[in-house]
């Protein structure tokens, strides 16, 4: 009677979800002081101040309700095509630019309009869990490339699973869940590759570059992947770099220069109309057209980054120190990372088992949170950590 694949999809929860909701009980029931929740990605650092002004600027604005262009207004289009080329030197212009309702649908658009029967779309573990939702209820299929060393690319294996049969490769730099940012060198290589493969098996093999956290980086430059290969596609959120997660915005830039660009654009609006994700929030459209330059609180996140990792590692857990976002892996203390986030649990640490991003062993830290709980949270760390060094001199006996 029902879709089977959307009702195993809608009753299967998110681990990072049942993590923040078991938190919220427990704050209510033992005084929130008791709960580090290290579980959701909700940026913490307010919105630029331009965004108030903004969104008080536009409330006396005539038809601010109003529907917009299905693939959004034309001025921020502009600004939008604007802000590129001038600050990554790349060309762009408004008739290349949608409007969506954040990455998510900025993704499912991106990947309908390039699906065909048989097409693979190959993403680099760990990857945000909902890459594999997507492509799957897009008609695609997705092929986990595993990780290299400190969740680099691997390039080997990439190698191996390009096939005649890929349509796009999906990458995220500063990434989620591990806080990596891809260098020049490793773009360029990334590029170079997809490049041959493509002159191989005769067909372009997309790159769809996931940037909502392109802001956020504090030690390494982050390449506008535009710059390397014709054949990409930006999809951007303003959720992390105007602290906006709740107001859905965000766009997809398609390169004039790839491959048949302009039909590529009509199938990027003809998705946003199948799905239905057209005319995103014409409010805050004009937001970003007015904030478009605005940068978010970099140095409050670098901040808490400098804490915890320093910390952690000072205690003696294996970390993988993250150039961007505002997340952590860190190596589980036992092989099952669902275990260790359990015991985690006991100790008031909210901590997210790294299975559903594409590999096993790790949890992932969420530290877009007060500073001050970071600071109360390390000493529960350090007993966390004690609980397993005593439980082995135990065992060792």
């Amino acid at each position: 009677m029902f879709n089977d694949d959307m009702i195993l999809l809608g009753s299967k929860r998110s681990v990072i979800r049942e993590l923040y909701e078991f938190g919220k009980i427990k704050a209510k029931k033992d005084g929130k002081d008791s709960v580090f929740d290290f579980s959701l990605g909700n940026p913490n650092v307010p919105s630029p101040k331009c965004v108030d002004e903004a969104v008080l600027s536009c409330a006396k604005e005539e038809n601010i309700h109003a529907y917009t262009s299905a693939q959004g207004d034309v001025n921020v289009r502009r600004a939008v095509a604007r802000h590129i080329r001038e600050k990554f030197g790349a060309d762009m212009d408004e008739n290349h630019v949608y409007m969506t309702c954040g990455a998510a649908a900025s993704l499912c658009i991106s990947i309908r309009a390039l699906s065909e029967p048989d097409d693979e779309f190959i993403v680099f573990a760990p990857y945000f869990p909902e890459y594999k939702v997507f492509v799957s209820s897009m008609g695609g299929k997705c092929v986990v490339c595993p990780s290299g060393k400190d969740f680099s690319i691997n390039f080997d294996a990439l190698e191996k699973l390009v096939n005649e049969h890929t349509k796009a490769v999906i990458y995220n730099s500063p990434n989620n869940p591990s806080g990596v940012v891809y260098s020049q060198d490793v773009v360029k290589r990334l590029c170079t590759l997809l490049k041959d493969k493509s002159a191989e098996y005769s067909h372009p093999i997309f790159l769809i570059a996931d940037e909502p956290y392109r802001e956020i980086a504090y030690d390494k430059e982050v390449p506008y992947p535009m710059n390397f290969y014709a054949d990409t596609i930006v999809c951007y959120s303003y959720s992390k770099s105007l602290s906006l997660p709740g107001e859905r915005i965000g766009y997809i830039a398609v390169n004039p220069h790839a491959t048949d660009s302009d039909e590529l654009y009509f199938a990027i609006c003809g998705a946003g109309r199948s799905l239905g994700y057209v005319c995103a929030p014409s409010t805050y459209q004009r937001v970003v057209e007015k904030c478009v330059d605005a940068l978010p609180d970099v140095a409050a996140y670098k901040r808490n980054r400098d804490l915890i990792f320093d910390a952690l590692t000072k205690i003696g857990y294996d970390c993988v120190r993250p150039d961007g976002a505002f997340y952590l892996m860190v190596k589980a203390l036992e092989g099952d990372a669902n275990a260790f986030s359990e015991r985690a649990k006991n100790f008031g640490l909210l901590l997210v088992p790294s299975d559903d991003f594409g590999v096993n062993g790790y949890v992932r830290i969420a530290y877009c949170v007060d500073h001050d709980m970071i600071a109360r949270s390390i000493s529960v760390f350090e007993k966390l950590f004690d609980s397993y060094k005593n439980q082995n001199e135990k065992d060792n006996f």
